[in-house]
């Protein structure tokens, strides 16, 4: 008799759990509560946390990485990946360099930046869509191409970028609130409209859900993962150019490590690794919790190592979360 309550109560606990996680706002309300409380223990180690300056500042510090992780979202919803899209924001920041120290206006330059990186999604796509490659490999190695090509170009050195119409875009601010701050908005919620409101966004969902059986329907599986893969690489030459207009120069390398941060972001905000799932919203929160724990730790003076440290306990957790839920929803 006690056996039998105790397998009820055990079967009950594992039915709310499913349905716990199967609510379409589990994910992003648990992050929600996590980082208010994120806030209001940094509000009480750090009397210089919770003021609206350092909370702007914390939005504009983590735009250039948001744009990333926004775009990697309904890549990886759809069942890609793009391991290569912090290199080519590293890129984009010395093709600009290079152009403008050959005489072509900034904002030239920044336009034939993007057109490259649309050519590197175009053909990350195609190796994953048309030879059917494994998408780690391909961006992986295109990660490596990329990244030694922009160390190529510069000879491992930082180049100038100080012409003040550019620098505005990554320093100025519009009724106080940082410009990159909201470019990153409006990436977040143009997908948000494009993901839940267009054809084009059940289509992802389709594609990373069930890829034979959209295929056999009729869905244009190909043209939607190339396109994803361009709107990845078109983000990171965005990133790039925000980047580059904030420190004022252009490193072959600038954005080669946060792209450990922009994968955790993604997975922590509720999207499977195993794709058909997720939210651009739960990655906006992701983004925002990595960026106030950095800046709450720095504020606290822990060193940067443990920063690094920390991430990567974030990123374990992420995605055995990921697997929680998996598992949970019986996927």
């Amino acid at each position: 008799m006690a056996q039998s309550i105790e397998t009820h109560s055990t079967g009950g606990a594992k039915e709310q759990m499913i349905q716990l996680f199967g609510k379409p706002w589990s994910g992003v309300a648990m992050l929600g509560i996590f980082y208010l409380i994120l806030i209001a223990v940094f509000s009480v180690l750090s009397p210089y946390f919770l003021t609206l300056r350092n909370m702007l500042q914390i939005g504009g510090n983590v735009a250039y990485i948001g744009l990333m992780a926004a775009a990697g979202t309904p890549l990886i919803i759809a069942g890609g990946l793009d391991l290569s899209v912090a290199a080519i924001a590293g890129l984009t920041g010395v093709v600009i360099s290079m152009l403008h120290g050959m005489g072509f206006p900034i904002w030239i330059g920044v336009l034939l930046a993007i057109v490259v990186a649309a050519a590197i999604g175009v053909v990350n796509g195609l190796f994953t869509t048309r030879l059917r490659l494994n998408p780690l490999i391909v961006t992986l190695g295109m990660m490596s191409i990329i990244s030694g090509i922009a160390l190529v170009l510069t000879g491992g050195l930082t180049r100038p970028l100080m012409v003040p119409g550019f620098n505005w875009v990554g320093s100025g601010r519009v009724i106080g609130i940082p410009i990159p701050f909201i470019i990153m908005m409006v990436t977040f919620v143009g997908l948000w409209v494009v993901m839940t409101k267009m054809r084009f966004g059940r289509y992802i969902y389709a594609a990373g859900g069930n890829a034979e059986a959209s295929r056999l329907i009729g869905i244009p599986l190909e043209k939607t993962v190339i396109t994803l893969y361009v709107i990845s690489a078109i983000s990171g030459a965005i990133a790039g150019t925000i980047l580059g207009a904030m420190l004022g120069a252009a490193g072959p390398t600038a954005a080669g490590s946060q792209l450990l941060t922009v994968i955790a972001a993604i997975i922590l905000g509720g999207t499977s690794l195993n794709g058909g799932r997720g939210s651009v919203w739960g990655t906006l929160l992701a983004v925002l919790i990595l960026g106030t724990l950095n800046n709450g730790l720095t504020l606290l003076n822990v060193s940067s190592f443990w920063q690094d440290v920390t991430r990567g306990v974030v990123l374990m957790l992420a995605v055995s979360l990921d697997q929680i839920r998996t598992r949970a929803l019986g996927e």
